[in-house]
């Protein structure tokens, strides 16, 4: 898994789950999506014909796909196939999710890589709460780890214990936001874009990580207040200033081009807005160029 250590290199495998086996049908969504906490209940033809798009963007950018199955185990927000685990240049780390509602998405993932191939070095156990949104690989020896809700001081003990020597991990301590119910992760608020590109949104990102970003020569593009709930800032490098986003983000769309970052729109309202889960969430990137 050559190259794992990166969030910005040119996507070459990534694992995803299609929208048909994480919803499965309208009885399943309905039955969940308020308990998820859901901005409502997502259309799974619409919601499958969205996933076939971004798919597709994914392929065209010279990326192959892994498909997860379906597994009766999980549910709707299996679809964000990134939380539930980490990569790394070794193998795949497990995580531990910090909402109660998905803690069987780790296992789920385990047997699908059982018959991927795809080797697993580690898991995150016990009271160790981690989720891979939180998690940002900076470059190949530096890794960022967002405390939250989500992902807690022995989480990020447990990781920093599993990728060993020759990484550092640096913690970024999370705003309280809107509590422990919202999603709220690390990559909410960043999103690199390229060795020395990323995407923010600055009033909540912590000023000593900011600082640091700052000082190890990262050009900040800055998401407008009014575009981060809409997730302008939750951006899927496909490769280097190229990158995915969803649609309804004009201003921060303009700006990221204006730091000649080519750029992908989909329009994903079953996909990505109601569950609150973007590009970035719905990968699991295995292998960047």
């Amino acid at each position: 898994m050559r190259g794992a250590q990166s969030d910005v290199g040119a996507l070459r495998t990534v694992v995803l789950k299609h929208a048909r086996d994480a919803f499965r049908d309208a009885a399943a969504v309905h039955a969940a999506w308020r308990q998820l906490n859901y901005l409502g209940p997502p259309d799974v033809g619409r919601a499958a014909a969205e996933c076939d798009r971004f798919a597709a963007l994914i392929e065209a950018a010279g990326a192959s796909i892994l498909w997860l199955p379906a597994d009766d185990a999980t549910g709707l927000n299996s679809l964000y196939v990134r939380d539930a685990s980490i990569a790394t240049d070794r193998g795949v780390i497990l995580c531990s999710m910090g909402k109660p509602a998905r803690s069987t998405e780790p296992a789920a993932q385990a047997r699908a890589f059982r018959t991927l191939g795809i080797p697993v070095i580690g898991a995150v156990t016990g009271s160790g709460t981690i989720e891979g949104g939180d998690v940002v690989w900076l470059d190949e020896g530096m890794l960022a780890v967002g405390r939250g809700y989500r992902t807690n001081d022995e989480g990020i003990r447990q990781l920093t214990e599993i990728v060993g020597h020759g990484v550092d991990v640096l913690v970024a301590h999370l705003p309280h936001w809107r509590g422990p119910a919202d999603v709220f992760h690390l990559m909410s608020i960043l999103s690199p874009i390229d060795r020395n590109l990323a995407l923010v949104y600055s009033p909540l990102l912590p000023v000593p990580f900011r600082e640091t970003l700052l000082a190890r020569g990262f050009e900040l593009v800055e998401v407008p207040d009014e575009e981060f709930e809409s997730m302008g800032c939750n951006v899927l490098a496909l490769g280097p200033r190229h990158a995915m986003m969803v649609a309804g983000n004009p201003e921060t769309e303009q700006r990221m081009k204006a730091a000649s970052v080519k750029v992908e729109v989909i329009k994903a309202d079953e996909i990505c807005r109601k569950g609150e889960g973007g590009p970035t969430c719905m990968t699991r990137p295995l292998v960047r160029a």
